[in-house]
């Protein structure tokens, strides 16, 4: 059994240690004074505006750096956030998510959070938070090259890496890279993870500020063990715990072989489980018509200018999405018992594979009525999609495959007006798909926010309607559609609208917002591969809170809370109550170069019959009989700092699954069905900037 005093030993020498080496990096700091120095880096409070500092180091030798970024369909640059106390902004994963027990498995959010695409969509979101993407692209503007370096090494082996590279080749053209791996063997059987995310960007301007060229290139490879969860949740139980399974890696599971998972990175080897690879390569063009200006700094210095009054913009972009599944020693009565598949024997191999190649095009025209404001603008456009999927013809022995073909053509169109005065900032936008695979699709979306007052805050304001075609894995042409139980259902068109509104007080550190969606044809699954849609409308209101609350002497209490609540009969469970809070210091201790953040931090969520998982499929399910509930609130410990531009985070993690009495981290949630959480976790993370 495990020694509860050995435990306690050991998280209070980490502490002690940290707290050292934290004392060692201030003495340093303050001696060295062609160190990097923050511009703007003190901690603020709560970010509610989605940023926070920007970068702006300082030398002995007087030279300094300045860099923003943008996204691409924003030409709004923005500085670099520097909040402290939330790990999870550097991780990937919000804190409303949950996983199945190990980093890097597949996530649900607490939070009813339907798919909001209109067109095609190939259905696989269980890994998406894993994923880098087009759409959170940076494309950087700096003076100077800057990289960052990130490592974090957590109980297990487990690892996370991030390395970024940005510099600028001349004035006018910038270039990035970034590299992310996730490993991590997990604390239970068959649920390993291991990956690798890639993306390089490019942003040229021409001198003459006319046209501009965006590259973005991005490669997911995303593989996970498969479990099925647990055999038997009573092996979690001290007062009857079979001999070795205190040992968690001990413990049977419903799918795969009996063996812990691989600790090193470079040769994983997942022989049950998920392998998601994904790549995007995408150029954009725009030529920019309008007039010319300049500022006449000195008699030596001319600063160009140009205000574009209409814009010509195309985008090409190729999208290969490959799905795989694989047992090297599938179970007979497991697949039988859960998705009806017979296999030929026994013990057998069992694969299961779908191939996406999406090539779209789009020709898009700007014009801006206020020549000096570019981030007002009416955008009209018209888009050429392309799709080639790659099926199994027979799941059951994998004899040969076969593919299908389709278009779509669509229109769109979006309106932006973030005014000079920043008092208002309109978003309206929207497509229609004319014809095609998903002809009929579209999607309309308003916001409008407005600065009331520097006293009073932000108010927002906005709806949106959505009309799409349901995922393609209810197709019965994908390789994941498994439901031959009855006759395949004619699936109608998914309409969801949300009616959405915000109030933010950065003053009062207080944002407060809800939502109110109205679902109907609300496609789903209902068993671990029988798929239904409801055909009854239902309604569901979420309402957020966040706060930061002074104690005194830098010490706080923030708080996040949900309320949800559905109405009608529809196929949706959610926790009428899930929240996170965090007591800590945040300050500097008197320290002049040092930030830092510490405390404990809770999450907790009331009891719901939370969705099943389908290892096969990749896919969460929906269950109306268990009720799923923690034993404990999830329990962290954290200690964040930073000195100018090195962090490091040390965090003990699931301090609620001690077991006084058994002497060891025993009780583990269980936030999905047969799925726990693992028992107490030591993380240690630095994130490092480096300017050249």
């Amino acid at each position: 059994m495990f020694n509860n005093r050995s435990y306690v030993l050991r998280i209070c020498n980490i502490f002690i240690g940290t707290l050292l080496l934290l004392t060692c990096f201030v003495n340093t700091a303050k001696a060295q004074n062609n160190l990097f120095q923050k511009a703007q880096g003190r901690f603020s409070g709560m970010s509610m505006s989605g940023g926070g500092d920007s970068i702006a180091h300082r030398t002995g030798l007087e030279d300094s750096i300045t860099i923003r970024f943008r996204f691409l369909d924003t030409a709004r640059l923005r500085n670099f956030d520097s909040v402290l106390y939330d790990f999870t902004q550097k991780i990937p994963g919000p804190w409303h998510h949950i996983s199945l027990g190990n980093f890097g498995t597949a996530t649900r959010s607490l939070l009813f959070n339907p798919e909001m695409i209109a067109g095609w969509d190939h259905g696989f979101h269980a890994y998406d938070v894993y994923n880098l993407t087009v759409s959170d692209a940076r494309f950087y503007n700096t003076t100077r090259p800057y990289a960052e370096i990130n490592y974090m090494l957590g109980s297990r082996s487990e690892q996370f890496i991030r390395l970024m590279h940005t510099q600028n080749r001349g004035p006018n053209w910038n270039m990035a890279f970034e590299y992310r791996l996730i490993n991590s063997p997990g604390a239970f059987q068959n649920q390993n993870t291991n990956h690798n995310n890639y993306r390089f960007t490019s942003w040229y301007k021409t001198k003459d500020l006319r046209y501009q060229n965006f590259i973005v290139i991005v490669g997911n490879k995303l593989r996970s063990g498969e479990n099925g969860g647990i055999k038997d949740n009573s092996y979690l139980s001290s007062d009857s715990l079979p001999a070795g399974y205190d040992e968690r890696a001990n413990i049977p599971t419903k799918v795969g072989p009996d063996q812990p998972g691989s600790r090193n990175f470079f040769s994983t080897v997942i022989p049950t489980g998920t392998a998601y690879t994904n790549a995007t390569y995408m150029m954009r063009q725009q030529y920019d018509v309008g007039q010319k200006d300049s500022i006449v700094v000195n008699d030596s210095t001319v600063i160009p200018l140009f205000y574009p009054r209409l814009r010509l913009e195309h985008t090409i972009g190729l999208s290969t999405y490959h799905y795989r599944f694989q047992d090297v020693a599938a179970d007979a009565n497991y697949y039988k018992n859960y998705y009806g598949i017979n296999l030929r024997q026994a013990v057998d191999t069992f694969r299961n594979r779908e191939h996406w190649k999406d090539l779209t095009n789009d020709f898009s025209i700007y014009t801006f009525p206020d020549a000096k404001n570019p981030q007002q603008f009416l955008k009209l456009g018209a888009s050429f999609q392309s799709l080639k999927g790659e099926f199994l013809d027979s799941i059951y022995y994998n004899d040969s495959a076969f593919s299908k073909n389709y278009y779509n053509f669509f229109v769109h169109g979006e309106y932006r007006n973030r005014t000079r005065n920043q008092k208002w900032d309109i978003e309206a936008l929207g497509n229609f798909y004319v014809g095609g695979f998903n002809a009929g699709d579209y999607n309309a979306y308003i916001s409008l926010q407005r600065l009331i007052s520097r006293q009073i805050g932000y108010l927002e304001l906005g709806f949106q309607n959505t009309n799409r075609t349901p995922s393609y894995v209810f197709n019965t042409n994908s390789s994941y559609y498994l439901d031959t139980t009855s006759s395949p259902i004619n699936f109608k068109k998914e309409n969801t609208s949300i009616l959405f509104a915000s109030f933010t007080q950065p003053k009062l550190r207080l944002k407060l917002s809800g939502k109110y969606f109205v679902v109907t044809n609300y496609a789903y699954y209902k068993s671990y591969f029988e798929v239904d849609q409801a055909r009854t409308l239902f309604n569901l209101l979420q309402v957020q809170a966040e706060k930061i609350f002074k104690i005194g002497g830098g010490w706080n209490w923030k708080t996040w809370i949900v309320l949800q609540q559905r109405l009608g009969d529809g196929p949706v469970n959610v926790p009428l109550l899930s929240t996170r809070n965090q007591i800590g210091y945040d300050g500097n201790l008197g320290f002049k170069n040092l930030r830092i953040s510490f405390g404990a931090e809770l999450r907790y969520f009331t009891d719901y019959k939370a969705p099943n998982y389908s290892p096969l499929l990749g896919q969460y399910t929906y269950q109306n009989e268990s009720n799923v509930s923690l034993r404990r609130p999830d329990i962290n410990g954290y200690l964040h700092f930073r000195i100018k531009s090195f962090s490091a985070y040390v965090r003990a993690e699931n301090l609620n699954a001690l077991d006084v009495t058994a002497g060891g981290f025993t009780k583990n949630n269980v936030p999905t069905l047969d799925y726990p959480y693992p028992g107490l976790q030591i993380r240690v993370g630095i994130f490092w900037s480096f300017v050249d």
